[in-house]
């Protein structure tokens, strides 16, 4: 569908309401037309279909198995026992599962439509909120995981909360329609003051949202705050990146990075993944306006007749970056902002297994293969185990944005009940794993069967593949090294591959395209290695650049800083280094310098 249509739809839609109510109320059919799935996003969830049995169906001449995935929005991950036991249960009216994002979200895949209003509902009355977890709005933002209680880990959770707040789109139509008008706001809305006007904004006429206009944003919309020196939200894959300033203990401000994002189309040179950039530094007070004065630049500013250039991303390139910063410092009269700070991270890696929090109570992060919350039977009963946590001792969890789970708040005399439950279901935390360390922190999006854009596997097929990598790394005596793997089975790049040390792509059925030379700290783009690779020939491929790695590493190097050393991309990214592989880049590198010569 063209970028022209889905703004029509979106400014027809009185307020992203559209046909909704009357099409899940009608139990006659079990999917919705296009045009409602593209109001549904914003509402915060995707129709989607079974695709491991779409040629069985077809065959028959069947319809495709259509069902729903509904998204949780929970600003920095957080979630309550409570709320867990709640999700836990609307697990049967999905797929019997959970799945933990990398946005520290939670998807249930597998709805029927006619549980759709009893799922978003049940959301809701949790205390969370599905509202703006897609579409073209800023999403679940993003933060810290760690459960540190000092004042700068406090105030970037706040300042999540602040955010998502500030950002929910205002309409009557989520309430009304799954609500039957009643005005649920999620826990996250605590400032009285900012909660009435809340209450009032959603009285606003029908598609004059304050902050979105008619038509909402250009495209979706990625926020996260990041503590240094742990980069765990990826903070410059983000449309917008925080990073607090902290002077004597206490935050003064933050430092504000843009256009980030990753998502690009194959042999498309005019898409291509972007880090941010740092815009400027606001005190603590302003920030959240100076968040304002960017999305509404990018509302006014972005593509709106091309989706695949619409992100923020390609708006600070056709800007300039000055050009950007002046029009979002003329969006703030009266508010003073300064030159952004300077930013240095070291890991992207949750810090797995106990820890201390700091106010006498104890963190225990743990492992979750790919983010499932799932009962295998030949493994982690993840499930049940999370299940019994929350029951039995009513411990909060906190999504990770590596797809892992901490389980907060322990008091020390409940870590050995912890351990035992742990236990009971067959789950290991990083204490006990005998994981590498490249397994603690590689990532897969979820892709087949149930997104609708997925070239190839990468949930179902990256575990495997890490099972012939991880015995490489332990003969090469690097099970330790801080070594980053993800995949994602399509270019849009969910499951960030763009930065990693090795990034995975798919391009069809088993085949990637592979990227190489990212870095552990979030801070570097990778390069196409090989255009097209099968996926049983990915640890052949991988052993290739580790066996170079430890012959030729310097002392103290790790493999991104080998990489970079080693294998020089050039100073600034190109489209070619995304779309056009290695040998073909270098032999028209060389082909210039003799042209040149000559």
């Amino acid at each position: 569908m063209s970028k022209a249509s889905v703004e029509e739809i979106k400014l027809a839609s009185a307020g992203l309401r559209g046909q909704l109510a009357e099409q899940f109320a009608d139990t006659s059919t079990v999917s919705i037309p296009e045009e409602s799935n593209i109001l549904m996003k914003h509402h915060g969830s995707y129709q989607q279909d079974d695709r491991d049995v779409r040629a069985e169906r077809s065959k028959a001449k069947l319809d495709k198995a259509w069902s729903f995935m509904i998204r949780s929005k929970m600003p920095g991950g957080r979630i309550t026992a409570e709320q867990w036991m709640i999700h836990d249960d609307l697990c049967a009216k999905a797929f019997g599962n959970l799945r933990l994002t990398n946005r520290q979200g939670i998807q249930l895949h597998g709805v029927l439509k006619g549980g759709v209003k009893e799922v978003i509902h049940n959301v809701c009355h949790s205390g969370l909120s599905t509202m703006g977890a897609c579409g073209d709005v800023v999403r679940n933002t993003m933060g810290p995981a760690a459960p540190i209680k000092d004042a700068v880990h406090a105030d970037s959770q706040k300042l999540t909360e602040e955010i998502s707040q500030r950002f929910l789109w205002r309409s009557s139509a989520y309430a009304d329609i799954w609500l039957d008008g009643e005005k649920v706001e999620p826990d996250w809305i605590k400032d009285p003051v900012v909660d009435a006007k809340v209450r009032e904004a959603t009285k606003a006429a029908e598609g004059e949202d304050p902050i979105y206009g008619k038509v909402y944003l250009p495209r979706k919309f990625k926020i996260a705050v990041a503590i240094q020196p742990c980069n765990d939200v990826d903070v410059y894959s983000q449309d917008v990146g925080l990073v607090p300033h902290v002077v004597n203990g206490e935050v003064e401000g933050y430092t504000i990075t843009v256009g980030g994002g990753f998502g690009m189309s194959h042999g498309q040179l005019n898409t291509r993944p972007f880090l941010g950039q740092p815009l400027l530094y606001a005190k603590r007070a302003n920030v959240v306006d100076a968040i304002e004065a960017v999305v509404t630049t990018q509302r006014d500013h972005g593509n709106r007749t091309e989706r695949k250039n619409a992100r923020l991303k390609y708006t600070v390139q056709s800007m300039g970056l000055d050009g950007f910063r002046a029009e979002v410092v003329r969006r703030l009269p009266g508010i003073e902002t300064f030159p952004p700070k300077e930013l240095k991270f070291d890991t992207v890696e949750d810090k797995l297994g106990w820890h201390e929090q700091g106010d006498g109570k104890l963190y225990c992060a743990v492992y979750v293969n790919m983010g499932r919350i799932v009962d295998r039977e030949d493994g982690p009963k993840y499930r049940s185990a999370f299940a019994e946590l929350a029951t039995s001792l009513k411990l909060p969890f906190i999504v990770t944005p590596n797809t892992n789970m901490i389980i907060a708040d322990v008091a020390p005399e409940q870590k050995e009940a912890v351990n035992a439950i742990l236990a009971k279901h067959g789950v290991v935390h990083a204490d006990d794993a005998g994981f590498t360390r490249a397994r603690k922190v590689a990532h897969a999006c979820v892709a087949l069967p149930t997104c609708g854009l997925s070239l190839s596997e990468s949930e179902r097929a990256l575990p495997g593949i890490l099972d012939k990598i991880d015995p490489i790394l332990a003969e090469l005596g690097l099970e330790d090294e801080p070594i980053l793997f993800r995949m994602t089975g399509c270019p849009n790049g969910c499951g960030r591959p763009y930065n990693a040390d090795f990034g995975f792509v798919g391009r069809a059925p088993n085949k990637y395209a592979m990227f190489v030379g990212g870095s552990i700290r979030g801070n570097t783009l990778a390069g196409l290695e090989f255009k097209s690779v099968l996926g049983d020939e990915i640890p052949a491929r991988v052993r290739v650049f580790l066996e170079a790695f430890k012959a030729e590493r310097q002392e103290g190097e790790i493999f991104a800083d080998w990489f970079a050393r080693t294998r020089t991309k050039g100073a600034e990214p190109t489209p070619e280094q995304f779309h056009v592989e290695l040998a073909e880049r270098a032999a028209k590198l060389a082909g210039e310098k003799v042209a040149e010569a000559g």
